[in-house]
């Protein structure tokens, strides 16, 4: 069953992926939203933390999503050598659209399956996450990103 559970794992989090693609996103910009939108304005050390993501990559991660003007870094209010991340509008907008995405994928990936056992699946997979000591709404792989490839990802 765990195989099972990692090939359609896979299988999802490769299919968002290339759906996130329209969007020109990948799964890590569309966490680093979610956990900002979760949670307000954030530094940018508590929003690695959060997400468990080495500094440097969130630093990487943050530089291109406010190239596109998703997010915004200001001075933290109480330490102006940090600084508090926020959403701007267009972020919010681009959150609207993730939304959409994972609804269709969602859609997709559950189409052999009735609402009844949609829910059903929901809260045995969350009981899973739960008792594996899973972070709500942080993806682990966020744990991998930067690390070499030696050690678990690249």
């Amino acid at each position: 069953m765990a195989w099972l559970l990692a090939q359609v794992g896979g299988h999802a989090a490769i299919e968002f992926s290339r759906r996130l693609e329209e969007l020109d996103l990948t799964p890590p910009h569309a966490g680093v939203l979610r956990a900002l939108a979760s949670s307000g304005d954030l530094s940018q050390q508590a929003l690695a933390k959060r997400l468990d993501v080495f500094p440097s990559r969130l630093v990487a991660l943050l530089d291109e999503l406010e190239s596109r003007g998703l997010v915004e870094r200001r001075n933290h209010p109480d330490d102006r050598r940090r600084y508090a991340v926020r959403l701007t509008d267009a972020g919010r907008g681009m959150l609207d659209s993730i939304g959409r995405v994972a609804r269709e994928h969602q859609q997709a990936l559950c189409a052999a399956l009735s609402a009844e056992e949609r829910e059903q699946l929901a809260g045995m997979l969350l009981r899973i996450a739960e008792q594996q000591g899973l972070r709500p709404g942080v993806h682990p792989g966020f744990r991998t990103l930067g690390r070499g490839r030696g050690r678990g990802g690249g």
